[in-house]
This record gives C-alpha cells, structure tokens and sequence, in this order.
C-alpha cells in the first residue's frame, strides 16, 4: 500500500495514497469511536459542507483572495460531492469533540486532495491547494460548520415533510373510506356519545396537518446563518463585503432560502434554533405516537377487545400462542417516537451547555437531530405503506356497540333532563337492558318514531339538539 507523509503542528503521520482525507481526519479516526456511525451516515450534511466550500471558492474568487484556477477546481471537487461521489471519505464520528472541527477538516481535506489532481498533482502537495489556506480561505469552522449543518437540515427536512403529507393523505382516504361507520366516542377508555369511524381518521389527519404547519414554521430560523463570522462573529481573516457575498452565492448554488444573521455573534454561539426545531419534531413523535396507541387499541382482541378496525397482519405474533398476530407497526413507530422525546432531551441540554462565544456540543445536536428526522421519516412511512392504507373496519361491530351502550342515553337529555336520564342510565346498567326498552317499550317516554330520528346515522354523528 503507497503512502504519503502529511503533517499538522501535532507531527507527522503516513496517510494511505487510496483515500482522499488527510491527517486531521486520520486523528479524529483514532480519537473518536464512539458510535460507530460516520459523518457519511448523514449525506445531507456532506452536501451541505460541499455547498458551503463551493460557495466560499466563489466569494474568494471574484473578492481576489484565491487564485481563480484554484478555486475553480475547488468547485468542481466540490460539484463531485454534490453529486454523491466520494462520500466513503467522510469516516469521522459523528458525535466528536472539537465543535465540529473534525467535520470541517475532514471536508477540507477531501475537496483539497479532489482539487490537486483536478489540478493535475498528487495528493498532499498541498503547495498548491492547501486545506486551511484555500478550501478553508475567509471560514473557521464555527461558521462553516453550522451553515452546513443547517443546509443539511432543511435538506432532510423536506423528505421529512413529504412523508407527513403521505401520512396524513392516507388518514384522509381511510376517513372517506369510513364516513359510514357509526362507533362509539370514548374518553378515559369509558364509553361517551357515538360518532363515525371516519370522523375519528379524519381528526388525526387534521392533528398531521397542524404538524406539517409547525415544521414549516420552525425552517425559519435554521435558514439564518452565520458566514462569514469566522472565528466568534467579528468576521476575523475575512474580507470586506466577503459574509453578504457568500451567503447570497451560498443561496444561489443551493437554492435555499438563506439570510444573514443580523448578530454574528449572537448566531455563532447560539443554538436556539435546533432546540425550536427539535421539539417540533418531538411533538409531531408523541401526537404520532398517540395515533399508534389509538390503533392498537381499536385493533385489540380480536375476541375479547374492542375489535372496531383490522390492522393488516404483518408477522406471526407469538412463538407459543398459535394464531397470535400483534399491531407491531404501531408498536415500532411508538419505539421510535421514544428516542425522538429522549434526543429531544439531549439537543436540550447541548444547547444550554455552550459557554460564552460558542456551543462546542453542536455534533451531538447533529447526531440526535438528523437521527430524528430520519427516524421519523421512516417511521411515518411504515405506518402508513405497512399499517394505514390497509386498515379495514368491522361496521356491524361498531355498530352494535353503539346501540348497546347506555352512552347514548346522553342525547336524551334535552328532551328528558339529567335526573330522568340517569335513572335510566342505572336500570340499563343494574338491569342489563337497552336504553331503547326502557324509553319506548316500558315507560314509554317518546315514540318509535321519536326515537328513530333521533337514533338516525345522520344524527348521531351530527347531533341536532331536541326539545
């Protein structure tokens, strides 16, 4: 295996001619293992890294800063990037210490090595395209690194959104599907006042759509970024007009919309935003998870549960109950909602650890937020292709449980007052009768006719009031 001899202010290391990383990045090989998954993991935020490089090459070139050659090969190694190529040269943890550093260097090094032999020279002869002097020019990683971060971000975040539209757009299907199905409401697991099956689809599509709103509401901030603040946000090694250039180039190449942050400062050591951010997620993970328990609970049984609905059956249940099947959809997609509320946790106290003119936690941020973009994405996905779109419902089911239920004495009331209805209500329940024979049959309090507008589909999932 060839080799080169790279060196840092550290010493002097032999890196393998195959890859495109340099020593930096070969220190934070041997200084991090914690979880075993790489930056590659997250291709988003690679490309994002490749777009911030690529549009700092730009800004230094027209401000006169680097040589215009080597900054057009900068780009191109960067549009390599862009495109995929390369990723397995992204091996650093992703949680790591440094505050990001390793990324940074670690992209720094790739694009420096891809830009030389563009260049027509080998890699590491950094004389003539250097990591830190030209693929890092006017950048410290403390502004170059959230900026990628955040454009990975909004990246993930729009295949994220798409699989809530999926969700949701499947529970509106299924809510058409079951306009007809008449069920009984529920509240504390009791029986309450009957409604339609479909009424009940169609309020978790609705509580989708609220998600959806929120998470287009919580991009603002993450489209605020720091370029050109460098090291803390007095734009140090960085020249004149350089910060609004690079971010009006960086939302070009992109095609985000990014802004400037108005404080450098402020948005160099700030992290509020991916707190925002990640309870956004949290929140659409617990009503997520909530639908799942719903589902579970009008799927069980199928003898001695409620049995309302049928999720489809995915695998054999038990290894020693023939005939088991379990709602394991519901229960994989509520799992993953856990880890979301427990990284929602972890952003939490990340973010309120940073000390004075930077937040050193940032990777774990990373780690814990892409994880729960990603995890949830998948998660609403399986719900939906594995477990919504299958659903089917046992009318006769419901529809006898709403007649036999003493609930529906409640739409009584007007009509006979509280104290009459409860006395019924307690006879059906000592006596084990229907609200029907007491009220018609026996005490004969209103007529078949009465009772059958008022028992009618229609006015039991759209009560009018009687008098």
């Amino acid at each position: 295996m060839s080799t080169r001899k790279e060196h840092d202010f550290i010493g002097e290391l032999e890196i393998s001619n195959e890859n495109y990383y340099g020593i930096q990045t070969h220190r934070a090989l041997e200084n991090f293992n914690i979880t075993d998954l790489p930056i590659s993991m997250e291709p988003f935020l690679i490309k994002g890294l490749a777009y911030v490089k690529k549009a700092a090459a730009l800004a230094n070139k027209e401000l006169g800063v680097i040589d215009a050659k080597i900054a057009d090969a900068i780009c191109q190694a960067c549009d390599k990037l862009i495109e995929g190529e390369y990723i397995s040269e992204f091996s650093t943890d992703m949680i790591q210490g440094g505050a990001g550093t390793s990324v940074n260097m670690n992209a720094n090094e790739v694009i420096a090595n891809l830009a030389l032999e563009i260049l027509g020279h080998k890699k590491g002869e950094y004389e003539y395209c250097h990591p830190n002097n030209h693929v890092n020019c006017s950048q410290s990683t403390n502004d170059a690194y959230p900026t990628a971060f955040r454009i990975g971000l909004l990246l993930r975040l729009n295949s994220y959104r798409d699989s809530l539209v999926d969700l949701k757009a499947s529970f509106e299907r299924k809510a058409n599907e079951f306009k007809n199905v008449l069920k009984m409401g529920r509240t504390q697991l009791q029986d309450a006042v009957p409604m339609s099956l479909g009424d009940e689809f169609r309020g978790w599509a609705t509580t989708l759509e609220e998600e959806i709103e929120r998470l287009q509401d919580s991009k603002t901030l993450i489209r605020s970024i720091n370029m050109g603040a460098t090291a803390i946000g007095t734009k140090v090694n960085a020249p004149n007009a350089y910060p609004e250039l690079v971010t009006k180039i960086l939302t070009d190449i992109c095609g985000l919309k990014l802004y400037l942050a108005e404080d450098l400062i402020e948005a160099t050591s700030d992290t509020g935003a991916y707190v925002q951010l990640s309870g956004v997620i949290k929140r659409t993970a617990i009503k997520v998870s909530k639908i799942c328990n719903d589902l579970r609970l009008l799927s069980s049984g199928p003898r001695t549960g409620f049995n309302e609905i049928n999720l489809p059956q995915m695998q054999p249940g038990s290894s020693i109950m023939p005939g088991k099947v379990n709602p394991v959809i519901p229960e994989v997609v509520t799992q993953t909602a856990y880890y979301v509320i427990g990284a929602d946790l972890t952003i939490t106290m990340a973010s309120e650890a940073g000390q004075l003119q930077l937040n050193v936690m940032e990777p774990v941020i990373s780690f814990s937020l892409f994880n729960s973009i990603r995890w949830m994405a998948n998660a609403c996905n399986t719900l939906r292709t594995k477990c919504v779109d299958g659903i089917t419902a046992n009318a006769e089911r419901t529809k006898e449980m709403v007649m036999s239920s003493v609930g529906i004495v409640t739409l009584l009331n007007p009509l006979l007052g509280y104290e009459t209805c409860s006395s019924i209500a307690k006879e059906a329940l000592n006596e084990n009768k229907s609200i029907h024979d007491i009220v018609v049959k026996e005490r004969k309090l209103i007529t078949q006719e009465k009772w059958n507008e008022i028992y009618s589909f229609e006015n039991l999932i759209s009560p009018k009031f009687f008098d």
